[in-house]
């Protein structure tokens, strides 16, 4: 079948190279414009624009795939299927309707439709999530569902290792999709959640939380947006692992505290134990390192 691939982020190169390997090859890949990436702010391709020369597919990076030249572009190449995974974009009318799209989304809709499901998935302790294929339409993740597949939360899942099962999970299951063409089913709305983009106030840990809480909120961001505490007339501290300190319940909410070489923050009921912090200016580093050199 011939496709034409909207993907931007790494989740969506992985996607991108399934869909590469099979019979559905994509004849054109429409990405982000290149922009400011990293701590050196150098300004760089997105990933997928990446994957996809490497690819030898050709690439398109519009300010918007509703332009016309965009939409020219994919005319020319006639595809009997637009797939698209994390673009990053919306896509509106006339091109909505000018072709069938499927949508890869890392969720089980009608659940955490939206930016950040896996992120979301993690912090509200579901036991599993998955992925979903639908149809693209205008409402946000709303479009009827044509396949899904499950996938189990770890206890000790992270960002970093639940994403990638479900970028082989989205790769294959839109293969199959295209292979199979199943009927597609419409969502049930009453039982939407939404997933909305992580923010600056995702990121702070909530003292008046409980641990679990909070443990589970440094999973679901690491290792690709890091969480963070407040420090009282100090700058932020970086978390990027840690466990629920159950040994410790007499420390207040909101207190850092070092304790037999080993850092903790007051939580509602237990502590909580950083095990990796990264502070101001500097890199991660185990707590015991970072006791070593640094006031609380």
């Amino acid at each position: 079948m011939r496709t034409v691939f909207l993907g931007t982020n790494e989740f969506a190169v992985a996607v991108l190279e399934r869909l590469a390997d099979s019979p559905h090859r994509p004849a054109l890949v429409i990405t982000r414009p290149d922009k400011p990436r990293g701590r050196g702010r150098k300004v760089a391709a997105p990933p997928a624009a990446q994957a996809a020369r490497e690819l030898g597919i050709e690439v398109l990076q519009p300010r918007s795939v509703n332009e016309d030249d965009a939409r020219a572009a994919i005319a020319a190449v006639r595809p009997e299927t637009v797939c698209v995974c994390a673009y990053g974009g919306l896509i509106r009318e006339p091109l909505l309707s000018a072709y069938p799209m499927l949508n890869v989304h890392p969720s089980l809709l009608p659940r955490w439709r939206g930016a950040a499901p896996v992120e979301r998935a993690i912090m509200a302790g579901d036991l599993d999530t998955g992925v979903s294929i639908m149809r693209v339409v205008e409402a946000l993740d709303a479009g009827p569902a044509c396949a899904q597949r499950s996938e189990p939360v770890h206890p000790h899942d992270t960002y970093g290792t639940l994403a990638p099962r479900l970028q082989r999970i989205g790769g294959d299951l839109l293969v199959e999709v295209l292979d199979d063409q199943p009927p597609c089913t419409p969502q049930d709305d009453a039982r939407a959640t939404y997933a909305e983009k992580i923010g600056p106030e995702d990121r702070l840990l909530d003292p008046g939380r409980t641990a679990p809480e909070n443990e589970r909120v440094v999973r679901a961001l690491t290792p690709h947006v890091g969480a963070r505490i407040e420090r009282a007339g100090g700058e932020p501290l970086r978390v990027w692992a840690a466990a629920i300190g159950p040994d410790v319940r007499d420390l207040a909410p909101g207190a850092l505290e070092a304790r037999d070489g080993r850092l903790f923050y007051g939580c509602a009921e237990e502590a909580l134990e950083l095990l990796q912090v990264q502070p101001p200016g500097g890199r991660p580093m185990e707590a015991a390192a970072f006791l070593r050199g640094h006031a609380l």
